[in-house]
């Protein structure tokens, strides 16, 4: 049986099932990312059989879970077009569009796909939706030689202004460690934000060495959301993104 949560997941995995089924031509490549809520994304597509060429995909995790689904993941590199849809979740998202990714660890590729996507469409449950970016914790993932420095930085206030807590992520289990990334990296889970400027933020910590990817997507901000809630999913186009 489905907790309350992963239900409001199930129904919003389903109903952008249909979005792609509706928009979405024949023979078209779809972009999937990563987490809980593609997981039930996943699953819903395995079971409308879309006549897809294939998908590309965000992570190592997604990218089995298709191929057990029975659709065929493509090397992007290989394809020359952008794709027509990219469908994934987030930690957050605002009245803009602007989001927070990572906490599944995939933010590098998943920013990549978004940049290559002519539509985002961001799915997640209403609880995601926020005013000001940053209750969640923003995930950072950089070069190992560098998350001392970049850490330091944080904790200065030199993220346009904005200070917070650094904390190095973990692998779970017994043998602990630092968690590496598909790209084998680091990840700095940063609290403690208040992101009033996400395009900004993204700018300023982007420039900084040693830093992979920052978990803020506002330069590629969702086109489109779906979110559920108890009554229902409700969606929304962001005009200009």
């Amino acid at each position: 049986m489905l907790s309350r949560q992963d239900e409001l997941k199930n129904r919003v995995a389903r109903t952008a099932c249909d979005y792609v089924t509706r928009v979405l031509p024949p023979g078209s490549v779809l972009a999937v990312g990563t987490g809980s809520t593609v997981n039930f994304f996943v699953t819903a597509l395995a079971a409308a059989r879309l006549p897809l060429r294939g998908a590309v995909s965000s992570s190592e995790a997604t990218t089995a879970r298709l191929t057990e689904a029975g659709i065929e993941v493509l090397d992007p590199n290989t394809l020359d077009e952008d794709f027509a849809l990219y469908v994934d979740g987030a930690d957050e998202i605002d009245s803009r569009g602007y989001m927070i990714k990572g906490g599944g660890a995939a933010l590098t590729r998943e920013k990549i796909l978004a940049a290559r996507c002519r539509e985002f469409v961001c799915i997640a449950d209403q609880s995601k939706a926020v005013s000001v970016l940053g209750r969640f914790p923003v995930p950072i993932e950089v070069i190992p030689m560098a998350a001392n420095h970049i850490a330091r930085r944080f904790s200065a206030g030199e993220a346009a202004g904005a200070a917070g807590s650094p904390v190095a992520r973990v692998r779970h289990g017994a043998h602990g460690g630092p968690l590496v990334t598909d790209n084998g990296q680091h990840i700095l889970d940063v609290r403690g934000l208040q992101i009033h400027d996400p395009l900004a933020f993204e700018s300023c910590v982007n420039n900084w060495p040693g830093v992979v990817t920052v978990g803020v997507f506002a330069h590629q901000r969702a086109h489109r959301s779906l979110l559920a809630s108890e009554t229902g999913v409700t969606e929304t186009e962001y005009p200009g993104a």
